[in-house]
C-alpha cells in the first residue's frame, strides 16, 4: 500500500524560532532528516537514561546521545529543533480507550461528567431539546457523559419517569460515563420494543419494577441493545467523529492507541483516514466477542473474528501510522460501582439493612454478574490464541479477575511456549492472593490511573457497597507492580475526560488535583486509600514501554532507541522534576509520529501547518 506523504516538509531557517537549517555535517555520517537537541531526553530505554539529542531519518531514530555527538548528523537540509532544555520522551501509548465513542460524544447533548441532581439533569437535557427544536418527534436525542453514580449519591437513581417529565415526545437515551448503563424514556422503550415480556440478554439486564416492567435503566448487554436502536452515523459523520478523536489524541501526545471495542465501522473509518493521510496515530483495534455466540459455537465465533481482523489488519508496522486488528475483547463482568454492582465478586456486595439516617451495611445476595463462565471462557481463549489473536479481558471484580487468570493459566498449560500476550483491564478489585499471578502468568494489568482518586462515585456509594476491606485495596496498581506485575495504562476515554497528565499524577499520588477541572475539587482531594502508589518512572513506563509491550509494539515504539520509529513528544514541564502537586498541570507542545509532526503549539507552532501545506502539494503531483 502506498502511504500518504502527509506532513513531510523541508523547513526554512527563518520560518520558526525553534528550527534552523545548518551546515555542520561531519564526514562519515549521513545527514538526518531531523535533529532535536538541547533537551532532557527521557528514553525509557530499560535504564531510564537521560540524553540530550536525537536524530531521525526515514521516520526512524538513528542517533540518541549528546549534543556533541548529534552534530555529525546535521546537514544542509536537516530540520533542526532546539528543545531549549524541555523534556522529550516517547509518545504516549494509550492501551485502552474508545475513540469512536469519544469522537461521537463530542456531538451529543453533553452532561460534561458533572455530578448533578435530578432537577439539574432534567434542566440540562431540556435545554438540549429546546436548542434542537427542528428535529422531528421520531429523532432520538442522545445524551452523553452522565455521572450516574454521583447522581445516585445525591438524590437517588433516576428512571424513565425522570425523562418522561420533559417537554418532548422524542425518544431519549442517556449514556452513563462508565458506558455500562443506558437510561431511556418510555418512548425509547416503545421504539426499541422493550416491555415486561422482553428477555434479558445473557450479558446484561433491563432493570424492572416490582410488576416486572422495565424502569428505563439498561445494564451492560441491555444497554448495548438499546444503543443499537439509534440509527448509526453516516459514513461522512463517522469520518468527522473519527477526525475529532484523532485531533483530541494528538493534542494529548498519544502516538499509538488501542480501540478496545471495534467493529467494521471503526475499522473502515480508520482505514479510510489512513489511506487519505489523515491518520495521526497508530491504530490498534480489538473485536468484541459475544458470550452467547461463544457459548453456542466458540470455533465459529473465533473464525468470524479472525475474518474481520484479516479485513482490516495491515500487517507489519511501518514508520507511517497504520491499522492493526489482532485482539479480541471479552467483558467478563460489569462494574463494581454502585448502584450497578455488576462486577463479579468472590463475596457479596453489602446492602443497607438499616435506614439512610442509621445505615447498617451487611452482606446481601448479590455477587455481581459473570458473563463468561469457565466452561465457555477456556475453550474460547484457547481458540483465540491458536488463531493468533491476543485476548483483552475486562474484569473489574475480584472473581472476574481470578476467573480471567484461571482461563489464561489454562491456555498457558495447553500451549506451552506460546508467546501470546493477554491483558486483564481495569482489575479494580483483586484478591491479594492473585497479585503475584500477573507476573507468574505474564499478564499485563491495564489500569486507568485516574480511578485511584477520591470521587463522588466512589466515596459516596461504592465504598459502602464494597465494605472497608475491599475499598482499602481498590485500584491496586501499586500492589500488582510490587508483586512484579507489568502495569500498562489506558484512559478508557470517553468513560473519563481525556486528560493523560491528570491520570499520571494520580498514579503517582493516588489523589486528585483540586485545580484540575477533570478532578473533583477540595472535598475529594485526599488519598483514595493506602494501596501503594507508583513512582514517576513507573507511570511513564506504563504509558510508553509497558503499553507498547501489551500491544506487541515494543520492538518499534515505546522508548527512544536507535532503530525504533520516531514517535516522540515534547512537554512544557519536566514530568520528572516538577513538584507532585503540579504533575497534572502539564501540556504537550509537540507530537511527532514516524518522524512527522502532527501537532505543535508555541514555541513550535507553524511547523505542522507548513508540513500539511507541503503534503497537499506532494499529493497533487
Amino acid at each position: 500500500m502506498k502511504f500518504s506523504r502527509l506532513f513531510m516538509a523541508v523547513a526554512t531557517t527563518t520560518a520558526f524560532s525553534c528550527m534552523a537549517l545548518v551546515g555542520c555535517q561531519t564526514h562519515g555520517s549521513t545527514p538526518a532528516d531531523m535533529v532535536m537537541r538541547n533537551g532532557y531526553v527521557y528514553t525509557v530505554d530499560g535504564k531510564s537514561s537521560v540524553q540530550q539529542a536525537i536524530a531521525v531519518t526515514g521516520g526512524k531514530i538513528v542517533y540518541v546521545g549528546s549534543d556533541e555527538g548529534v552534530a555529525s548528523y546535521i546537514g544542509t537540509q536537516t530540520r533542526l529543533i532546539d528543545l531549549a532544555g524541555r523534556m522529550l520522551m516517547p509518545g504516549f501509548v494509550d492501551a485502552h480507550m474508545h475513540p469512536g465513542d469519544g469522537g461521537r460524544a463530542m456531538t451529543l447533548c453533553d452532561l460534561k461528567y458533572q455530578t448533578m441532581t435530578r432537577k439539574v439533569f432534567q434542566e440540562t437535557i431540556q435545554a438540549c431539546l429546546d436548542a434542537d427544536k427542528d428535529k422531528g418527534p421520531d429523532v432520538w436525542l442522545e445524551v452523553g457523559s452522565w455521572d450516574r453514580m454521583g447522581m445516585t449519591g445525591l438524590d437517588g437513581d433516576p428512571d424513565k419517569s425522570t425523562l418522561d417529565a420533559l417537554k418532548t415526545t422524542r425518544p431519549i437515551q442517556v449514556r452513563s460515563t462508565d458506558f455500562h448503563t443506558v437510561l431511556t424514556n418510555s418512548r425509547g422503550l416503545a421504539v426499541a420494543g422493550v416491555n415486561k415480556h422482553t428477555a434479558n440478554p445473557g450479558d446484561g439486564k433491563y432493570v424492572r419494577d416490582s410488576a416486572g416492567n422495565p424502569t428505563g435503566i439498561c445494564e451492560d448487554g441491555a444497554a448495548d441493545a438499546m444503543a443499537a436502536v439509534v440509527p448509526p452515523a453516516t459514513d461522512a459523520e463517522k469520518l468527522n467523529q473519527t477526525r475529532a478523536a484523532l485531533d483530541a489524541m494528538r493534542r494529548q501526545g498519544i502516538t499509538s492507541f488501542f480501540d478496545v471495542l471495534s467493529g467494521p465501522e471503526n475499522g473502515k473509518a480508520f482505514t479510510t483516514l489512513q489511506q487519505s493521510g489523515e491518520l495521526t496515530a497508530r491504530a490498534l483495534l480489538a473485536i468484541k466477542l459475544d458470550p452467547a455466540a461463544a457459548a453456542a459455537d466458540p470455533a465459529k465465533t473465533i473464525a468470524e473474528a479472525k475474518a474481520l481482523a484479516n479485513t482490516y489488519d495491515q500487517g507489519e508496522a511501518k514508520a507511517a501510522p497504520g491499522v492493526s486488528m489482532r485482539h479480541v475483547k471479552l467483558f467478563m463482568d460489569g462494574i463494581i460501582n454502585a448502584p450497578a454492582d455488576t462486577g463479579a465478586m468472590l463475596t457479596p456486595y453489602l446492602r443497607n439493612a438499616g435506614t439512610d439516617a442509621a445505615p447498617k451495611w451487611t452482606p446481601g445476595n448479590n455477587v455481581g454478574e459473570l458473563y463468561f463462565p469457565a466452561q465457555v471462557l477456556n475453550p474460547l481463549l484457547l481458540k483465540a490464541v491458536q488463531a493468533g489473536l491476543d485476548p483483552h479481558l475486562h474484569a473489574t471484580g475480584d472473581r472476574a479477575v481470578r476467573d480471567s487468570l484461571n482461563g489464561i493459566e489454562y491456555v498457558r498449560r495447553q500451549l506451552p511456549g506460546n508467546g501470546f500476550r493477554p491483558t486483564i483491564t481495569h482489575a479494580e478489585s483483586v484478591d491479594p492472593a492473585d497479585y503475584g499471578r500477573f507476573k507468574a502468568l505474564d499478564v499485563t494489568a491495564n489500569m486507568s490511573f485516574q480511578w485511584a482518586q477520591q470521587a463522588p462515585s466512589t466515596d459516596d456509594g461504592t465504598s459502602d457497597h464494597l465494605g472497608g476491606d475491599r475499598f482499602a485495596r481498590m485500584e491496586p496498581s501499586g500492589s500488582i507492580r510490587r508483586a512484579g506485575g507489568r502495569v500498562a495504562y489506558g484512559s478508557d476515554w470517553p468513560v473519563d475526560p481525556l486528560d493523560e497528565f491528570l491520570a499520571l499524577k494520580i498514579g503517582v499520588t493516588r489523589s486528585g488535583d483540586p485545580l484540575n477541572p477533570h478532578s473533583y475539587g477540595p472535598k475529594y482531594a485526599g488519598r483514595l486509600n493506602a494501596d501503594p502508589a507508583l513512582s514517576r518512572t513507573d507511570v511513564l513506563k506504563a504509558i510508553t514501554m509497558n503499553a507498547a509491550e501489551q500491544l506487541r509494539l515494543d520492538s518499534v515504539v515505546g522508548s527512544i532507541e536507535v532503530g525504533k520509529f520516531a514517535d516522540v513528544i515534547v512537554l512544557d514541564k519536566n514530568f520528572m522534576q516538577v513538584p507532585e502537586d503540579e504533575l497534572a498541570r502539564n501540556d504537550v507542545l509537540l507530537t511527532v509520529v514516524g518522524g512527522k509532526v502532527v501537532w505543535a503549539k508555541a514555541p513550535f507552532v507553524g511547523f505542522e501547518q507548513r508540513a500539511a501545506q507541503v503534503a497537499v502539494t506532494e499529493q497533487q503531483k
